[in-house]
Parts: C-alpha cells; sequence; structure tokens
C-alpha cells in the first residue's frame, strides 16, 4: 500500500543551507527509522537502489511562501514578480534549494513515501508515538515535529494513501489524456551517464518499474508503445551540494495514448500516471529528487 505522509515541522534554531540538501534529508529519514527499529534503519542505509521510499527536499509552508510572494511583489519592480519564490507559491511547486537558512519557528513541511506497506507497518510507531517535545536534528539545527498527515488534504495535496488494487481498480480505461508535473528535478540514467529528457521510456518505463517491483500485479513493456508526448513547457534545473551536481528537468509534460489501444492497455497506462505521486520518477527520489505528479 503506498503512502504520501506530510510531516509538519518547526525548527527550534535556524537551519544552515549546507545541511538543506537531500544527503542530510536522507540521513534524517534512516534516523527516524532507527529510532523505532534498527536493524531496518541499517538495511535501508546498505541498499544501494531501488529504495522502497522517498523523499522531499524540506518545504517552507505554503501559506507563509504566498505572505513572502506578495511582500516581495509590493516592494519590488513589475519584471521581478515571476522570481522564483512566486513561481513555488503554488502548492505544486517545490523549492529544491535554499541559499539562505531557514529561521527558528518557520513552519515547514517534509514529505516521505512508502512503496511497500511492511516498511509502513514498521513505522507505525514513530508515527502514534511522536513527542512534540523531543527534538530531532538536521545538523546543528533542531526540528519538532509537529503533525503527521496521511490523508488528503484541501490545504495540502501531496497527503494520501491508497492500495495497489485500489489504483488499478480506480485507474480509467478511457482516459487518452496524461498530464505530469515533474516538480523537483528529474532525470535519468542512460548507461553510464544521467539524461535529464524525460521521454516516455524513461517516464513511463522508471514508473513500471517500481510497480512491477512493489505491487504483485506485473504490467508489460509492451504497454509503452501507444504513448507520445504532445506537449511540453520544461527547463533544466542544476542542484549542487558540496560533493556533487545534478542536472534535471523540472515543468509540465502532456502525453497521450493514441491509436487503437484496447482498454486495458489504457486502464494500466493510466494506473502507472496515478502512481506517480507516490513513486517519483526517476533517479535520486530518495534524495528529493523526481518528484512528481499528475494533475
Amino acid at each position: 500500500m503506498p503512502h504520501s505522509l506530510i510531516l509538519n515541522l518547526v525548527p527550534t534554531s535556524p537551519i544552515p543551507p549546507g545541511y538543506l540538501t537531500g544527503k542530510h534529508l536522507h540521513a534524517l529519514f534512516l534516523t527516524l527509522v532507527s529510532s523505532v527499529d534498527k536493524p531496518l534503519g541499517d538495511r535501508l542505509h546498505e541498499q544501494k537502489a531501488d529504495k522502497a521510499f522517498t523523499l522531499s527536499p524540506l518545504q517552507v509552508s505554503y501559506e507563509l511562501l504566498v505572505l513572502n510572494s506578495k511582500l516581495k511583489t509590493q516592494n519590488s519592480k513589475p519584471k521581478t514578480q515571476n522570481s522564483s519564490l512566486h513561481q513555488n507559491s503554488s502548492p505544486h511547486h517545490l523549492q529544491y534549494h535554499h541559499p539562505h537558512p531557514i529561521p527558528a519557528g518557520t513552519p515547514c513541511w517534509w514529505r516521505i513515501s512508502l512503496l511497500d506497506d511492511r516498511l509502513f507497518s514498521h513505522l507505525t510507531q514513530l508515527w502514534l508515538n511522536l513527542n512534540p517535545s523531543h527534538p530531532w536534528h538536521l545538523g546543528p539545527a533542531d526540528l519538532q515535529i509537529t503533525s503527521v498527515l496521511g490523508t488528503p488534504q484541501s490545504t495540502q495535496p501531496w497527503a494520501n494513501f491508497s492500495t495497489y488494487a485500489q489504483l488499478y481498480e480506480q485507474a480509467s480505461d478511457r482516459d487518452r489524456q496524461i498530464d505530469l508535473t515533474f516538480c523537483t528535478p528529474t532525470a535519468f540514467r542512460q548507461s553510464q551517464f544521467d539524461c535529464a529528457l524525460p521521454t516516455r521510456e524513461h517516464v513511463f518505463n522508471s514508473l513500471r518499474r517500481r510497480w512491477n517491483q512493489y505491487s504483485g500485479m506485473e504490467l508489460p513493456d509492451t504497454l509503452l508503445e501507444p504513448i507520445f508526448p504532445s506537449f511540453f513547457d520544461i527547463r533544466t534545473e542544476l542542484v549542487t551540494d558540496s560533493r556533487s551536481k545534478f542536472i534535471g528537468c523540472v515543468g509540465a509534460m502532456n502525453f497521450r495514448i493514441l491509436g487503437e489501444v484496447d482498454p486495458l492497455t489504457i486502464k494500466q497506462i493510466n494506473a502507472l500516471a496515478d502512481f506517480a505521486l507516490y513513486s517519483g520518477i526517476g533517479r535520486k527520489t530518495p534524495m528529493g529528487m523526481g518528484m512528481a505528479r499528475r494533475v
């Protein structure tokens, strides 16, 4: 059963930008896991690929972004109104670059998705016994987890859950339009190198591989044949930390299912598109990259 959980957080001391990278958030997640199941935390740490979870970058709460965006817009020239902060004021656009520290007391949220139901069951005690007064550490900063959301919210579109059977049964066998948004930089491994171009093979093979690994309902590779890109509004973005650089694409892309296609294949394709909310797409999804969703 895939889960998309939102942890609402408040730092009690400033978070330096150098500790807001995917590497440090990955370490924080393993610390959370190890607090309730140390052998599981050790196993997840040792896994090199195909991990059963994804993580978002740390997000400053949407309402605060909107307020800051309005204040900046009022005090800026017209040409600066399309700043990155303004663009990120939509709940579907995510922050993946923090050039400045996040001040103490700033409401934040962090998305954790779990693709394997066994992983969720191991962590149930963590969610049930959260102590808001117990700090967690992100580098030198202390964080308080104030709440966990696991069901859809009008103000938080990233919280959700579903069984794989429900995802499949609820998928349309008629809808031939698939609109995806790449919300954090998304790239794919091609031979020994990264490729930032979201071709149908890259996108849907990434989804199909994770679906087949965790759902217990294998989908064939032939279902990619009727999928064609129709519209795209994407750009490349560079994410850097002290050790590496990562180039990926962000933006919107539309795929269409064309030709004589049976309803079963259409249903399977739509199930994969709906699954993107939980699985992410492409590389480094446990490090905050490849967050995507159907819109």
